[in-house]
């Protein structure tokens, strides 16, 4: 198999139809490189369709052209088209000739190309898609995630032909199956020899077979090869060891063209789960410290870009993550060899409807004839990634509360199965969802319920999770799980242990707000195998639902989702540019992974100020300073997250507040103090001894601009970017907040800057302009490369001095 990467030379422009050489107008055509998002750069508007669920971006159509040459040579040989991302409903032609399409904006997907191909000559390639009212949050538009182009000869192993199993695990040796799928597409029988070879985590070739195979023309064969791995290296979070085989098809001995070789990764490990000793991973106990996470890369919309998708992967799991759950499409496969790579587990999710919708024209109109296809797309993009380890057959499922419900998801989980019976299968109810039809009717005979929710509204969704009529009416949906995800049910967690003795459960999606108590009821449960918080980084769309709205904001709505030019959710431990924001720092302590406590100040220009709505996805307003310019000597509120009982706060070595720990919000206080400019200092005890420290120190002096980037090297190719990290700091290199301004960026050699954004939730400024305002000091700008060579990077703001950022862009 010879597979060519398809990224480059692509023109992006809107859809024309067969007349458009006659009708003339505007050449709207624009140059782009895959991934790419169609939909990013153009003109949100408060009048927008979808409003914010898509962030105000308006629906849209595109067409996407690339012209190749297909040499002669090509004539007689298999050539397919591997689109791993097409956003949405995309129509696939050749030559214009209609030669596929799919629904789904990501399932991956082949096109063969052969029969409408010109041998010898230049061929046009055109995708349409298009995009609008059919996700709930930005899902972009256009080809968010690379093409590929395969060309074969007419015996070949087929794409995603290699399956890689581990038997068993034994003191002395592991044992591996390699299934591999070999296809003849000849008119005449073909004789090969499979040879596979296994290397290690250090490259060196530990094991191999050689197998000779018969396929019949027309036909196809599946060889199984026996693997014994002496004193194998085990994949786990914490030692992501990654083996490699390496398959190829021989002809008279002479060894295949390398471009032909098969390079399959596989990770020997074993998952097992049960109601008393949890989740295991290699027979160790594992607790998923879970963050969900959309689609999008923030600044780069919904263009997957693989370096993009491994930082965000390493600062998940910097920040205390192990899992992430991909909400609630499937995940890219860069997204996957990331988590391989790093050590992250991974929930892949297929679906956020089946055929109730939740929009005016999503996946719910596809879904029963594409459900079937779309399985088998994720189970083959993912069998492969010892990363993964559940599949999600779906998301807060409207249907799971009937019998048909129940009769569709024993059908999606059984489908799951019989491809893949290595993998747990989940689906994250929604128990509120689930009985909604009849809530009220639940309400009115349920007066112990009415009393509950009138005395703790903000646990609603769990306290109806809770009732009987949702026990009664999910319980044949959820026995066809190997792992019921609950979605803000957290009340059952404990009575569906004694209800539901051989039920095992995940908090599949749970409020962040909720942490300090969600977890110790995770490690009191053993048949509670973890928590996804809902959300481990920031969106694009779903616009303000984590935002706090105070009754002096005139532009405040009062409703979850906020008003034109909100842009994020705003509900992320990350925002999109991947700056932690206080709840990370807040979980990681609730997780027992860091000692130290963490300051946050509240926002003083809002200080007692009327809070008007404040979501349970809402965070406190606070920002990890203490610099506020302009509020010297105003009141202020101080947040302190730590594992202890009290919290003394010093200022420059004075203590002005002392206080217990665990009010609001276990292992969280809260103090009232003036703002000065100083140190600010956290001292936290337990039971009368300091356990940890930490300061914010205030910004003096003049601001000047810094700008670093997280590599300096990087890939000529179009995986990689250099992200680079623009800041507002003084001269001890204490970040500036509260004195944002207008920064530029510029760019020049062999690359271009890809995005500029900030975290802000509220914005008119667009991700492809060159000059962005700051937020709470800080900026980021991604660079990408367009070939080999130098790159030079100027950052600029008015009155202050320029920094140059030297890049190398260099072949492999």
């Amino acid at each position: 198999m010879t597979t060519i990467p398809f990224t480059g030379d692509w023109i992006v422009r809107a859809p024309r139809g067969p007349f458009a050489a006659v009708q003339g107008g505007a050449d709207d055509s624009l140059a782009v490189t895959l991934p790419h998002d169609a939909l990013r750069d153009t003109e949100r508007s408060p009048d927008a369709v979808a409003k914010g669920g898509a962030a105000y971006f308006p629906a849209g159509a595109f067409s996407q052209v690339k012209t190749f040459e297909v040499p002669a040579e090509w004539s007689g040989r298999i050539v397919r088209l591997e689109i791993q991302g097409a956003f949405r409903h995309a129509m696939v032609y050749l030559n214009d000739e209609f030669v596929g399409n799919r629904a789904d904006g990501f399932a991956r997907f082949f096109v063969e190309l052969t029969p409408f191909l010109r041998f010898g000559e230049t061929n046009t390639l055109r995708i349409e898609t298009r995009a609008g009212q059919d996700s709930r949050w930005y899902a972009g538009a256009g080809l968010h995630r690379p093409v590929l182009l395969h060309v074969d000869e007419p015996t070949h192993i087929e794409p995603d032909g290699v399956r890689v199993t581990t038997i068993r695990i034994e003191d002395d040796q592991a044992v591996l199956e390699v299934a591999t799928t070999i296809v003849n597409r000849g008119l005449t029988r073909s004789a090969r020899v499979l040879a596979t070879e296994l290397a290690g985590p250090d490259g060196s070739v530990v094991e191999g077979e050689r197998t000779p195979v018969t396929v019949a023309p027309g036909g196809s064969a599946l060889i199984r090869q026996r693997l014994y791995v002496p004193d194998a290296a085990l994949w786990s979070v914490d030692s992501p060891a990654l083996y490699s085989a390496r398959t190829s098809l021989e002809v008279d001995d002479r060894p295949a063209d390398e471009a032909a070789v098969v390079h399959t990764v596989h990770g020997i490990r074993t998952v097992t789960v049960d109601p008393r000793k949890g989740l295991r991973i290699n027979g160790e106990p594992v607790l998923l410290r879970g963050a969900c996470v959309h689609s999008d890369n923030g600044p780069l919309g919904a263009a997957s870009i693989a370096r993009a998708e491994e930082r965000r992967i390493q600062l998940l799991k910097d920040a205390g993550f192990n899992a992430i759950r991909a909400a609630h499409n499937p995940a890219s496969p860069a997204m996957l060899d990331a988590c391989d790579r790093i050590g992250m587990l991974v929930m892949d999710e297929a679906f956020d409807m089946w055929g109730r919708g939740k929009t005016d024209h999503d996946y719910s109109l596809d879904f029963a004839q594409w459900w079937r296809a779309d399985l088998e797309s994720m189970v083959a993009k993912d069998m492969n990634h010892p990363s993964v380890i559940m599949y999600s057959i779906g998301n807060e499922i409207v249907e799971v509360g009937t019998p048909h419900g129940a009769i569709q998801a024993r059908e999606l989980a059984e489908h799951v199965r019989a491809l893949d019976p290595t993998r747990l299968v989940t689906n994250g109810v929604n128990a509120t969802l689930a009985v909604l039809d009849d809530l009220d009717g639940i309400m009115a005979s349920d007066q112990g319920l009415n009393e509950l929710m009138g005395e703790a509204g903000a646990n609603m969704m769990s306290l109806i999770g809770s009732s009987d009529a949702v026990t009664t009416r999910t319980e044949e949906s959820s026995a066809a799980l190997d792992v019921l995800g609950l979605n803000y049910a957290d009340g059952r967690y404990a009575s569906d242990a004694e209800r539901f003795p051989h039920r095992v459960i995940v908090g599949s999606e749970t409020f962040p707000t909720q942490i300090g108590d969600l977890w110790p009821l995770v490690e009191a449960n053993p048949n509670v195998i973890g928590d996804f918080t809902w959300t481990g980084w920031d969106y694009l769309g779903e616009v303000g639902i984590g935002a706090t709205s105070y009754a002096e904001d005139p532009e405040a709505n009062g409703a979850l989702e906020r008003e034109f030019p909100y842009l994020t959710a705003w509900c992320g431990d990350f925002d999109i540019t991947g700056w932690r924001r206080p709840v990370s720092y807040y979980r990681e302590i609730v997780f027992g992974l860091r000692s130290e406590p963490a300051i946050a100040v509240l926002r003083p220009e809002h200080h007692g100020q009327t809070i008007t709505m404040q979501s349970p996805w809402a965070w406190s307003d606070s920002v990890d300073s203490w610099t506020w310019p302009g509020f010297e000597g105003a009141p202020v509120t101080v947040e302190v997250a730590a594992d202890a009982d009290e919290v003394a706060l010093l200022l420059d070595g004075v203590e002005v507040a002392r206080g217990p720990v665990g009010g609001r919000r276990p292992k969280l206080a809260e103090f009232e103090t003036v703002y000065r400019p100083g140190t600010l200092e956290a001292v936290a005890f337990r039971s009368g001894a300091e356990v940890g420290r930490t300061a914010l120190v205030s910004a003096t002096g003049p601001t000047r601009l810094v700008a670093t980037a997280d590599r300096t090297t990087l890939r000529a190719d179009d995986t990689d970017l250099a992200f680079i990290a623009i800041e507002l700091r003084d001269a001890a290199g204490v970040l500036v907040t509260g004195a944002d301004r207008e920064v530029s960026v510029s760019v020049a050699g062999e690359g271009r800057l890809a995005g500029f954004g900030t975290g802000t939730p509220k914005t008119t400024e667009r991700f492809d302009a060159t000059t962005r305002t700051t937020f709470d000091g800080r900026a980021l700008a991604i660079v990408r490369p367009s070939g080999p060579g130098a790159i030079t990077v100027t950052v600029s703001g008015a009155g202050l001095d320029d920094v140059v950022v030297d890049l190398e862009a260099a072949a492999r």
